[in-house]
C-alpha cells in the first residue's frame, strides 16, 4: 500500500501485511462461516446520519461519559486477547493508547499482559473483562485483583455458554501463549496438540454453560465494583436487563 493509512481499512490491510498469517487470521476472523462477523460490518455501513442544516458547528463537542468517567468520545477500547502478538508491548502498550486518547480500554481476561502489568503501565481509567468459571475461585481472583489494581468496572462476557467454532484457527493449528493471569490458578503450558488449542481453557472446559442471573448476584456480592453485561443481544434480554437493574 502507498502512503500512510487513512481509513480503517487500510490500517486493516497494513495489519494483513505485516503479522503472520495465524496471528492476522486470529484477529480478524470469526465462527464458523463468519456470518455474524459479515454482519456486524454490513449493519455499521446500513447505518444513515440524517444531517439538520443551519446548526451552529463552530464548536463540537463529542465527549461523553460512561459511569461517571469523562471520555474524548463514545468510543471505548473493546476487550480482545494476545496483543502480544501484534506488539511486544501488549496490552501495555494498548493501554497507553488509550490514555493518550483519552478513552476507557477494557482489558481482556486472555491478555498477554498481567491485571497487574496493565494496570502499572499508566494512569487512565480501565475496566476489566471476564467470565464466570465453573470454579468460582478463579472468577473471584481475577476480579478481585482488577479491584485491587484500580480498574473501575467489571465487564461480563454473557453471551457465550460455549465459544464458536474457528475454522481458521483450526486450519492454522493455533497455539494458545501462556495466560499469565491465570498462573497460580490453572495449568498455563502451552500445548501443542494437532488442531487448534484455542479452546483449551475456554467454555468446552471451564465456563460455567449454566450460567444465569442468580450467578449476577454472586458476582457482586464479591466486589465493590458495578458490574456491566457485555452481549446483550435482544430486546427482550435488554428489558428483562432494565428491570432486575431498577429492582
Amino acid at each position: 500500500m502507498e502512503g500512510e493509512p487513512v481509513n480503517v481499512n487500510e490500517f486493516q490491510e497494513l495489519a494483513r501485511q505485516a503479522l503472520p498469517k495465524i496471528y492476522y487470521d486470529y484477529y480478524s476472523g470469526g465462527a464458523e462461516d463468519e456470518y455474524t462477523l459479515k454482519q456486524n460490518v454490513e449493519a455499521f455501513q446500513g447505518i444513515t446520519i440524517r444531517p439538520r442544516i443551519l446548526v451552529d458547528i463552530s464548536r463540537i463537542d463529542l465527549s461523553t461519559t460512561v459511569l461517571g468517567y469523562k471520555i474524548s468520545a463514545p468510543i471505548l477500547i473493546a476487550p480482545s486477547a494476545k496483543h502480544k502478538w501484534a506488539h511486544p508491548e501488549g496490552e501495555v502498550a494498548t493501554a497507553r493508547a488509550a490514555a493518550a486518547c483519552d478513552t476507557i480500554m477494557i482489558l481482556s481476561y486472555r491478555s498477554t499482559c498481567t491485571i497487574e502489568e496493565v494496570a502499572s503501565s499508566c494512569n487512565a481509567v480501565r475496566f476489566f473483562q471476564c467470565y464466570v468459571y465453573k470454579r468460582r475461585d478463579i472468577s473471584a481472583n481475577l476480579v478481585q485483583r482488577a479491584e485491587r489494581c484500580g480498574y473501575k468496572a467489571i465487564v461480563l462476557t454473557v453471551d457465550s455458554p460455549r465459544l464458536g467454532r474457528r475454522e481458521k484457527d483450526i486450519k492454522n493449528k493455533m497455539v494458545n501463549p501462556q495466560l499469565k493471569n491465570f498462573e497460580g490458578l490453572v495449568s498455563t503450558q502451552v500445548s501443542t496438540d494437532d488442531g487448534s488449542n484455542i479452546e483449551a481453557f475456554d467454555a468446552n472446559t471451564a465456563f460455567d454453560a449454566s450460567l444465569s442471573w442468580k450467578d449476577i448476584g454472586w458476582l457482586r456480592s464479591i466486589t465493590n465494583l458495578p458490574v456491566l453485561l457485555k452481549g446483550v443481544l435482544t430486546h427482550e434480554d435488554a428489558c428483562v436487563l432494565d428491570i432486575k437493574r431498577v429492582a
